[in-house]
């Protein structure tokens, strides 16, 4: 049996490669399906992990090596992970990072890891926005992924209606230097998307916030603006 080419539209999405799929297995194993190995795949301590823990979950694994020429294009890619997509809630208690729009997989991915790294773990997504369960941004989150509280907003306004959280907008315009802010709990931390950021109707919402930088450039890109807010609200924690 071979694996469907990813789209929006199918009940599962995959791991491509070995650290996603171990993750996965440790973390979530009630959601995989199956796992299909490489010919090439090398009898190492990687595979008899993975042998192991598919043992102990009964979970099917096989050599399918269309698998790979279906869902990956990447050489290094020995291991693919088939799971069911999951439902998540937000905790009302915790901080949340709020993303407007997100349109790219690889950047979507990157801020899960670097949410994670800082002990963020609950992220709102306002759509129309970059599928959250793309291959793409499972594996630039470095499985990171799986250990992330989620929800999807048709409208900021239905956020705000669900969360009596603080919003600190993150913005060109912003009122306030991120360097004097002082938090109010919980928070939620809002940022546009790659294109366009946030609208001016957020210098109208909560506080909304510049990170300074040279002249030089116009703007941070997304990925970096969101790592170095996470950095200054959470470094008192480490």
């Amino acid at each position: 049996m071979n694996p469907l080419r990813y789209s929006k539209q199918l009940s599962v999405s995959y791991t491509l490669g070995a650290s996603l799929t171990i993750e996965l297995l440790q973390t979530k194993p009630q959601l995989l399906k199956h796992i299909y190995v490489h010919t090439d795949t090398e009898r190492n301590d990687t595979y008899w992990l993975i042998a192991k823990m598919c043992t102990r979950y009964q979970i099917p694994m096989s050599q399918n090596n269309k698998a790979f020429n279906i869902l990956s294009n990447k050489e290094n890619v020995y291991y693919i992970g088939e799971f069911t997509k999951f439902r998540s809630n937000l905790e009302a208690s915790a901080n949340h990072v709020v993303l407007v729009n997100p349109a790219n997989a690889g950047n979507l991915g990157t801020i899960i890891r670097t949410m994670v790294g800082f002990n963020m773990f609950n992220l709102a997504i306002i759509t129309p926005s970059v599928d959250l369960f793309d291959p793409k941004v499972v594996r630039a989150s470095m499985g990171s992924f799986f250990h992330l509280q989620f929800a999807l907003f048709t409208s900021f306004q239905d956020y705000l209606k669900a969360f009596s959280h603080h919003p600190y907008c993150f913005m060109l315009k912003g009122k306030n230097a991120l360097s004097q802010l002082v938090l109010k709990q919980p928070y939620a931390l809002v940022f546009g998307n790659e294109a366009s950021g946030l609208s001016d109707d957020f210098l109208e919402v909560g506080e909304s916030i510049k990170i300074n930088h040279s002249s030089l450039i116009d703007s941070l890109n997304l990925p970096m603006a969101v790592g170095i807010a996470l950095y200054e609200t959470t470094k008192n924690n480490f």
